[in-house]
């Protein structure tokens, strides 16, 4: 047995670890606030992202109209989300088919039009699953159509647009495929439309796939764009865009594990109980348990896509870990992100992001970028498609 003094020690050691990661952030306005959008040149003639040595990577498919996200169905056919908040936006899903399973993808489609801001898409007991923004459509699927002309069926309403491009609605199935999980990302940045209009906003909520029985999975949560199933358990993880304005270095995006009724902070309080000075004494109770994420991921980095490695054709490092697409940064002095970083997990607990997928800068001083990766999805082939929304571009990524 331990002497007491030697538990003292520890529970010391302990909570000096704790004081210095809660302390290492930079104060509120420690730089000011600026506007800093990049100027997006799209891929000159022999330009193309740059992955480690070993991989290499290739142009998989162009000349869509803004490809967000990226869903492989249970027969290998590829969904292409291709919605954003232009005026030219097309609110269609594309899918992509290898019709002699050469591992070529020559079948293209438009699956379905007509779409209202579509973002996540779900193949789940012979239906095929959208997330518009404004709610969940469910339609009769047979794997292996080309398309979908029936209107479908409504089976959730989602409180619709936001703030800094909150309109993605996220979609996926539980382990057990009996919950369908739904992300909703925040109507502002920090509540300043008031908490009346974020009602079933930044939060996960979890439905039955008929739409019934909603609950709120977990919250404060303020742009939950990415979320992803732990391979071979049943923990969900979330890639989180977090919020705008406190200066260059706050607030860190994250990557974490989403506990049932956890609390994760906003508009509150921020990696843990840091209260945000604009929301100063307002919920004291609900700063107190603010689950303090795992995996920082750089602040104002847009951290969006995330998908587990469940394959084995990447090297063993890769092997249950996580990729999570950057699209960047628009609130700092200098570019943040615009990258895909890999998180590598031991014993299933995660570990600290590296860079992966780079090259998405063309010239850091005069911000300005060649695109934007956004979605990432890992096929059942080992590889790894990358969407670049601003160059209307889907990159492989192979080893």
């Amino acid at each position: 047995m331990k002497s007491t003094s030697g538990l003292l020690f520890l529970f010391l050691c302990v909570v000096a670890i704790t004081a210095y990661s809660q302390n290492s952030l930079p104060e509120p306005y420690a730089t000011k606030s600026v506007t800093n959008h990049p100027d997006v040149m799209g891929w000159s003639e022999g330009k193309m992202p740059v992955a480690p040595q070993g991989f290499t990577v290739k142009k998989f498919a162009e000349g869509f109209n803004s490809p967000r996200w990226i869903y492989q169905g249970p027969n290998g056919d590829l969904f292409i989300c291709e919605a954003s908040t232009k005026a030219n936006s097309a609110n269609q899903i594309t899918v992509l088919q290898d019709s002699d399973k050469d591992g070529i993808y020559d079948v293209r489609e438009v699956f379905l039009q007509n779409l209202n801001k579509p973002f996540g898409m779900l193949v789940l007991n012979d239906k095929f699953y959208v997330a518009n923004t404004d709610g969940i459509m469910m339609y009769p699927y047979t794997q292996g159509q080309k398309s979908i002309s029936e209107t479908g069926k409504k089976i959730l309403e989602l409180p619709a647009a936001g703030y800094n491009n909150h309109w993605t609605r996220n979609i996926i199935a539980s382990a057990d495929g009996k919950k369908i999980l739904v992300a909703v990302g925040s109507a502002s940045n920090v509540g300043e439309f008031g908490m009346d209009k974020e009602v079933r906003r930044a939060c996960v909520l979890e439905i039955n796939p008929d739409g019934t029985g909603e609950t709120v999975y977990a919250s404060g949560l303020r742009n939950p764009v990415g979320i992803a199933i732990y391979p071979g358990t049943n923990t969900l993880y979330a890639a989180v865009n977090e919020r705008d304005q406190l200066g260059d270095d706050l607030v860190p995006d994250y990557l974490t594990s989403v506990k049932r009724d956890g609390f994760y902070g906003w508009p509150y309080a921020y990696w843990g109980p840091h209260e945000d000075p604009r929301m100063k004494g307002q919920k004291p109770q609900l700063v107190s348990r603010t689950i303090v994420p795992d995996v920082d991921l750089g602040a104002h980095t847009a951290s969006l896509g995330l998908d587990f490695y469940d394959q084995q054709v990447f090297p063993e490092k890769y092997r249950k870990g996580a990729f999570v697409g950057q699209h960047g940064s628009w609130n700092r002095s200098s570019l943040s992100g615009y990258k895909v970083v890999f998180v590598p997990f031991v014993d299933g607990k995660p570990g600290k992001p590296e860079d992966f997928l780079t090259g998405f800068i063309a010239d850091e001083k005069k911000s300005r970028v060649y695109g934007r990766p956004v979605g990432v999805t890992v096929l059942v082939d080992g590889s790894l498609l990358v969407a670049d929304d601003a160059a209307n571009t889907i990159w492989q990524v192979k080893h």
